[in-house]
């Protein structure tokens, strides 16, 4: 797959070319059928260029094996104390989640903060794993990490990727900004761990935006969904969704 930023470079190369070829048949031909037959001509070239661009001959998943995921394996987490539905929706292929922030935790001897996420049940100990997914935040959504790569050798994850004011970031670093103005679009999302060589890659749209050593720890997994923090005074209320989730190995 070309790249966001590789595409719309192409695009804008296309374009230029595109116009100079117009001035000069136009100069050229000096007729009035040709000056009507000519936009045609260039809106097609352009358009089946740009489509090459965007398909490319690429992909972040290329080499990867796509796991099989049962439905049984994307495990909700939710509050303790209200029904799934209350939470949770899954129509149309897109997986909704939200949360309030005085949500009670996952259980009543659970220390951890509010939460509606997925948990994916798929452990694995080693090898190259990767997440897919497109992403949508709706806009107020502020202080809630949105997917993680859970397992590490000193605290609870690897990865962390938080949306504070519209960005997503790393874990609840502010100046370390993965993908800037998230709110009302949807955003794909890949995040590549890489066990042995101890680095966590995540892509936004294609394009690499992070690179981050590893934690340790002998199990991981990926989630994603809306999950309270404590800090940069989260949202009272907090949202998510998702389609087209998937995961990817190279072991």
């Amino acid at each position: 797959m070309v790249t966001t930023a590789s595409a719309r470079h192409i695009e804008s190369i296309n374009s230029f070319f595109s116009a100079l070829l117009f001035t000069q048949v136009t100069d050229m031909a000096g007729s009035s059928f040709f000056s009507l037959l000519l936009p045609v001509v260039v809106v097609a070239f352009a358009s089946s260029f740009a489509a090459v661009a965007r398909a490319g001959d690429g992909s972040l998943t290329a080499g990867f094996t796509r796991v099989p995921l049962k439905e049984s394996q994307f495990v909700v987490q939710k509050p303790y104390d209200v029904s799934l539905a209350d939470r949770y929706e899954f129509a149309g292929g897109v997986r909704r989640m939200w949360v309030f922030a005085t949500d009670k935790p996952t259980s009543a001897t659970h220390p951890g903060g509010a939460r509606t996420e997925i948990k994916i049940n798929e452990i694995y100990t080693s090898g190259v794993w990767q997440f897919e997914g497109d992403m949508y935040v709706p806009a107020g959504t502020s202080g809630a990490s949105v997917m993680q790569v859970f397992g590490a050798a000193a605290h609870a994850t690897t990865l962390m990727l938080h949306v504070y004011g519209g960005n997503l970031t790393y874990y609840h670093d502010l100046s370390r900004v993965v993908a800037a103005g998230v709110y009302g679009r949807w955003v794909r999302l890949n995040v590549v761990h890489d066990v042995a060589a101890a680095s966590v890659t995540v892509f936004v749209d294609g394009e690499r935006r992070l690179s981050a050593p590893g934690q340790g720890g002998t199990a991981h997994y990926f989630k994603f969904g809306v999950y309270k923090q404590s800090h940069h005074d989260p949202s009272h209320r907090m949202e998510s969704r998702w389609k087209n989730v998937a995961v990817y190995t190279k072991r």
